[in-house]
């Protein structure tokens, strides 16, 4: 498998994870009786994914000269 390949199935996994979070998210504060620092928690894991996504996809993005 190339690094290319590699790093398309890892953003694929990282982006099903972030909609899993966010779908659970929606639905703690839907229900209202949720853990302010478990939904913090949730809501930070979530930017994580989404910074880690954008840099692969950045690397697979090639160099262009100036």
């Amino acid at each position: 498998m190339t690094d290319v390949e590699e790093i398309k199935r890892r953003i694929v996994e990282l982006d099903v994870e972030h909609r899993d979070l966010d779908a659970v998210i929606e639905m703690l504060t839907r229900d209202g009786h949720h853990d302010q620092l478990q939904l913090r928690r949730l809501k930070k894991r979530k930017l994580q994914l989404k910074d880690y996504i954008t840099l692969l996809k950045m690397q697979l993005v090639p160099d262009v000269p100036a």
